[in-house]
């Protein structure tokens, strides 16, 4: 591929990957490839190699003969990710409340603040970066890279779910809520109360996807 198709190409990748993601684009949509050329000023091939890529992401249904479509939510997937999530995370949390210094701490702190001006602002996209970046706090202070090498892989196969799952009103601040009552543990250095100040923010997590398996079923296979 010549320089200028690639970078074409990694331009409509990069977009329609975040539209995926975010839900701008929801599960089930069709990729109208001809708008894509017209809004990119490109020709099929560029938009045809990124939606390539976005199949192989596993975020694209190609379907010969009839289009490429966005692929729906694995609903079996999202339930075991996060099954796999909650163990891991809550015991991530009660080895944070008892090894992480007055620093780390300190830093877990500032995130929250940081997580409350996005809240106030209605700032979705400044706090869904918040909320990752607090999950990542605990793993990386405790110097757990195997641990945070599989916690981000089952970030990116949770993605679209999680940012769903932030968009009911009032979401947000129940995050933070419940991002507080696990700071507050560890700030108190108690394990069993982080471990399950954890396992309720995670586990609200899973109830809300239940829910909305239930409201948008056409957003998921099964």
């Amino acid at each position: 591929m010549a320089k200028g198709a690639h970078s074409k190409a990694e331009a409509v990748y990069g977009e329609l990957k975040e539209a995926i993601l975010s839900g701008a684009l929801e599960p089930g949509r069709l990729i109208d490839k001809a708008e894509l050329c017209g809004r990119f000023g490109v020709s099929r091939f560029p938009v045809s190699a990124a939606v390539s890529r976005l199949a192989y992401d596993q975020l694209v249904d190609v379907a010969p003969q009839h289009g490429s479509f966005v692929s729906r939510i694995s609903l079996e997937d999202v339930r075991e990710r996060l099954f796999v999530r909650r163990a891991l995370e809550a015991e991530i949390a009660a080895e944070a409340a008892v090894r992480l210094t007055r620093e780390d701490k300190d830093a877990l702190l500032a995130n929250l603040k940081e997580a409350a001006a996005a809240v106030e602002a209605d700032d979705r996209a400044a706090f869904y970066a918040i909320d990752v970046a607090f999950h990542h706090i605990l793993t990386a202070r405790l110097g757990m890279a195997r641990a945070g090498e599989i916690l981000d892989g089952l970030r990116v196969h949770l993605e679209r779910a999680r940012r769903l799952l932030m968009s009911p009103p009032g979401r947000l601040r129940e995050v933070l809520s419940e991002h507080k009552a696990i700071g507050e543990a560890v700030e108190d250095g108690d394990a069993s109360a982080a471990r399950e100040a954890m396992k309720r923010h995670l586990g609200v997590t899973g109830a809300l996807l239940e829910t909305l398996a239930q409201q948008r079923p056409e957003l998921f296979s099964r």
